[in-house]
């Protein structure tokens, strides 16, 4: 149940709380000044007819009356005058007094005219004790669906700055909590945009500053002489450029620094290019073609992302990798896609909810393996800025399967 709907219902019950107690009320003191009223018009008509019995003047009042209701006749008999209202179908209202040791002198008159203007005020309270309720459950409504709607763009806005979108503010509104609320998203969002930009100049600024450093030791590891320790730390050399490489890349991409140059292209060519980059990957990484599409796109960009894909599977799967270039049709149309996929044992549960919910975390590796963990951080960032799908998932038949949606037609 929503806070509208919390909201809407509280100022109703209220509402009727509020309305059938003063309804009740009403009631009681109307019922009451009612009675008191005819009880005081009835005695005195008693006292004036007491006068008439006692001059010998004919009068409404009846002595000993037959149908004088027991109660009245043992309260006059004890020497009190009383007036009395007999309840029933047919209400009446009696006076009565001892005008000697043995006679009662009674009065009476029907009581349904003041029991019918009862009932009518009753019905007016219930009328409008229902109507009252109904505006003001309608106001408590609207006020409980506003409440809900601030709070529901609060909450979506803080999803989209936890999903990246530190542009993303809560539009003022009123001082109340929710705007205080909205105040401090804004205030989280901005210290949390500042400081990733400075995590990002940093994270650049050490990158290129290890450019040249590193370009000199690819250089000195080519006069060392041959041999094994020149090939292990050839090899870390070339590992650490690479890395390098990455990280500037990464830094390049959070800062959308990168040009883009689109044309159209053979997805099959893209993703045979890839894959023919890849040294290791002779023998085990096969390239298939079910559906071939034209893409309007960056192929490099492309490439690089299929390369990564491929790479990664690599790594942290099992061979044989295969590529596959389909056309497949969602909402947005018919589009080529690329799939990825290797025969390992998968994407761990953890991590596979990670890449489906916020994307590849940067230096966080797939399948429980040891790497540096960019290489799907770098090919999520270039779909991004192609304006492609990049998603993940572990295939039914074994194995992780990366897709890679492009925009285009069919070939």
């Amino acid at each position: 149940m929503n806070i509208g709907t919390k909201v809407a219902l509280a100022v109703a019950v209220a509402a009727v709380c509020v309305a059938s107690a003063v309804g009740l009320l009403v009631h009681r003191i109307t019922a009451a000044d009612q009675l008191a009223s005819a009880r005081s018009d009835m005695d005195r008509r008693l006292m004036s007819a007491v006068y008439d019995q006692a001059a010998g003047r004919k009068s409404e009042a009846r002595l000993d009356p037959p149908d004088l209701p027991a109660a009245v006749s043992e309260a006059v008999r004890r020497g009190v005058r009383v007036t009395y209202l007999q309840d029933g179908p047919h209400p009446v209202l009696w006076a009565a007094t001892r005008v000697s040791d043995r006679t009662v002198l009674a009065l009476s008159r029907p009581y349904g005219c003041e029991a019918d203007e009862l009932a009518e005020l009753d019905r007016t309270l219930v009328t409008t004790g229902a109507a009252a309720t109904v505006v003001v459950s309608l106001a408590g409504l609207a006020l409980g669906v506003r409440m809900g709607r601030r709070a529901r763009a609060a909450a979506h806005t803080a999803e989209r700055i936890a999903h990246g979108d530190l542009d993303a503010r809560i539009g003022p509104q009123g001082r109340d909590e929710i705007a205080r609320l909205a105040a401090s998203v804004n205030a989280m969002a901005d210290a949390l945009g500042a400081r990733l930009e400075a995590e990002r100049r940093v994270t650049a600024d050490i990158a290129h500053e290890l450019r040249t450093p590193v370009a000199a030791m690819v250089t000195a590891t080519g006069l060392l002489p041959p041999g094994p320790a020149a090939e292990l730390v050839t090899g870390g050399v070339h590992k650490l450029r690479g890395l390098v490489e990455d990280v500037l890349e990464v830094a390049r991409l959070d800062a959308d620094a990168v040009p883009m140059e689109t044309e159209t292209r053979q997805v099959s060519a893209m993703a045979r290019r890839a894959v023919a980059g890849l040294d290791a990957a002779e023998g085990v990484v096969g390239v298939r073609i079910v559906t071939d599409a034209l893409a309007e796109t960056d192929p490099r960009r492309v490439e690089r992302i299929l390369t990564n894909l491929v790479a990664n599977a690599l790594r942290h799967g099992a061979p044989p990798v295969t590529v596959e270039v389909d056309v497949e049709r969602d909402r947005d149309g018919d589009g080529p896609v690329v799939r990825v996929r290797d025969h390992g044992p998968g994407f761990p549960p953890d991590l596979l909810t990670v890449l489906t919910t916020s994307g590849p975390q940067r230096f966080r590796t797939g399948c429980g393996s040891a790497g540096t963990g960019l290489g799907l951080t770098i090919a999520s960032g270039q779909a991004r800025l192609l304006g492609a799908r990049l998603t993940f998932r572990n295939h039914p038949d074994g194995g992780a399967e990366a897709n890679l949606r492009l925009t285009g037609d069919d070939a």
